[in-house]
């Protein structure tokens, strides 16, 4: 049902567009005016009734695209090999919490997925240009140690705080898709592995 009403409002607005735009043009002949006067005149209704709702489309999708090459990326500090070794025998006594409580800490919100890894979850946005910031870690809890890292970007924005252009679907892009760095492996790949560490 909702999907009818966008694509009913959607084609409303093309045929706006379209009539603005056939209607200066056809003004601007009237007026006697020279061919490429004519497309001007159009162009111009044409950008009176496109930018008061797409204005942001443009420099949403160039940030994005932008900051996905520039910042995001997947990062691993330590792997769990060298992790075990270093802490020998305790990964065998971890215990996966099936409940995953959220705590405080002075990295950001986590989840604790055992007695010495978190999930550390933070979410920045709305930034500039509809853009939101999301970065991921693990985190050995003892001695606050980033096992692994990925910063991620998305133009998809949560309507309650992202106010008038939460709502404008066609700003809403996935994560990234290129990254500029990408260690070996994935941050679900770890984090599967951690929550592996279970009896």
């Amino acid at each position: 049902m909702f999907g009818l009403i966008v694509f009913g409002l959607m084609g409303i607005y093309l045929l706006l567009l379209i009539a603005a735009t056939t209607w200066a043009y056809r003004r601007a002949g009237k007026k006697g005016l020279p061919r490429w006067q004519r497309w001007l005149w159009a162009a111009g209704a044409f950008l009176v009734v496109y930018l008061p709702v797409f204005w942001d489309w443009l420099p949403t999708v160039v940030a994005h695209r932008y900051y996905c090459e520039k910042e995001a990326g997947f990062w691993v500090y330590k792997t769990l090999e060298q992790w075990k070794k270093e802490n020998p025998g305790v990964m065998e006594t971890l215990i996966y919490e099936k409940k995953i409580p959220y705590v405080q800490t002075p990295y950001g919100r986590a989840m604790v997925l055992n007695q010495r890894f978190l999930h550390i979850y933070k979410y920045e946005g709305p930034l500039l240009v509809n853009r939101w910031r999301i970065e991921t870690e693990i985190r050995d809890s003892k001695n606050g140690e980033v096992i692994a890292r990925e910063i991620n970007f998305s133009t998809s924005q949560m309507r309650r705080q992202a106010g008038w252009s939460g709502w404008k679907l066609w700003l809403a892009s996935e994560r990234c898709s290129i990254e500029k760095h990408r260690d070996q492996g994935s941050f679900g790949q770890i984090t599967a592995q951690v929550e592996g560490a279970k009896k």
